[in-house]
């Protein structure tokens, strides 16, 4: 009788360490989903900024179709391209703000004030994915959760590109 009692007293507590496992590592994919929405957001707001500044007198009109061109993939681009669109993005950014001296209009300082706030928010939330990815990635990898398919049928989150980019 004692046996079957600590039996079952191991059963359960096997029970409850694999539910609260599979609870923690589901808030994790929600975290990382969240985070990616955010991510995106913020992504999809500095596209919309790159053409209202190609659109402004701040770019010659060489580098206002750069922009235009590369804000439009960024935008439009499917999973699969969306890290080479935003890294594309993000040299065209660069070269335009290389030159940012030369802008004495205060409606372009503004605009230009806005997608360097919006940079500093995409280096936080590229942070915050990161990390909240690396996290899933190094639980999912373990025995237990490998074991019992403790993830389901979620896919494993990545890490794209251009989230190590200097943006």
């Amino acid at each position: 009788m004692k046996d079957f009692i600590l039996y079952v007293a191991l059963a359960l507590i096997a029970f409850w360490y694999l539910s609260f496992s599979a609870g923690r590592l589901d808030r994790l994919h929600h975290r990382v989903e969240t985070s990616w929405a955010t991510l995106d957001s913020l992504l999809q707001r500095r596209a919309a900024i790159a053409l209202d500044v190609a659109r402004s007198a701040i770019t010659d009109p060489a580098t206002s179709l750069l922009l235009t061109a590369s804000a439009y993939h960024a935008r439009s681009a499917d999973i699969e391209d969306r890290s080479s669109a935003e890294s594309v993005l993000s040299g065209a950014l660069g070269m335009m703000l290389a030159e940012r001296e030369s802008i004495v209009a205060q409606s372009d300082q503004v605009l230009l004030h806005e997608l360097d706030q919006l940079t500093d928010k995409i280096r936080v939330a590229i942070s915050i994915h990161v990390e909240s990815v690396t996290r899933t990635q190094l639980i999912r990898s373990k025995l237990v959760f490998r074991l019992f398919r403790l993830a389901g049928t979620a896919p494993l989150p990545v890490i794209y590109e251009f989230e190590a980019d200097a943006i």
